[in-house]
């Protein structure tokens, strides 16, 4: 009888562990699923940033400098490795292209283009999807740490070797900087 409720008390505990472990690499599948839906849009935005720079190449001459840092900036970001040199590459190519941006801005031929302003606006949306994209990482990318790291859950992470995921953060200062809106209408 005793022999026959250790043997239960094992199997239980081998299914809580079997059931841990699956959920664990659910999580991390997850994790992983997350990356790749950002891997995805930021290919996007890699393959538009060309056309947009071909298409104001001619115009802009004098502005080859914003030009170059646009497609330098793209060329780093496309070498980026993990989730925090990612976020730190794709931050500076942000920067980068906000100031290409202001650049447009100042030719009024560039604003009036339509193929700018169609470019302008696919990148716009693929920021936004770039964005929620990096949001549900974080999310499940959190989850998926803090089931590693409560107990008892951290015992069966530790004996399968499963390791924390990295979190998209803003590397880039002028990220954090809150834009400034003036909606008055003077000029």
């Amino acid at each position: 009888m005793v022999a026959l409720i250790i043997l239960g008390i094992l199997a239980l505990g081998v299914v809580w562990v079997i059931m841990k472990y699956n959920g664990l690499v659910t999580l991390r599948n997850q994790v992983t699923n997350g990356w790749k839906q950002i891997d995805v849009q930021l290919k996007r935005r890699h393959d538009l940033i060309p056309n947009l720079v071909n298409t104001v190449k001619g115009i802009m001459e004098f502005e080859q400098d914003t030009l170059q840092k646009v497609i330098a900036a793209r060329s780093a970001a496309m070498g980026a490795h993990g989730a925090a040199d990612a976020a730190a590459k794709e931050g500076a190519l942000s920067d980068a292209l906000s100031k290409f941006f202001v650049v447009v801005e100042q030719y009024p031929q560039l604003r009036s283009s339509e193929n700018v302003k169609q470019l302008q606006e696919e990148l716009t949306s693929t920021e936004n999807k770039i964005t929620f994209a990096r949001q549900f990482y974080n999310d499940i990318a959190t989850a998926f740490n803090i089931a590693q790291q409560v107990f008892p859950g951290n015992v069966v992470a530790s004996m399968f070797a499963f390791k924390l995921a990295e979190l998209f953060e803003i590397t880039v200062a002028a990220e954090r900087e809150v834009p400034a809106v003036n909606l008055s209408l003077k000029k």
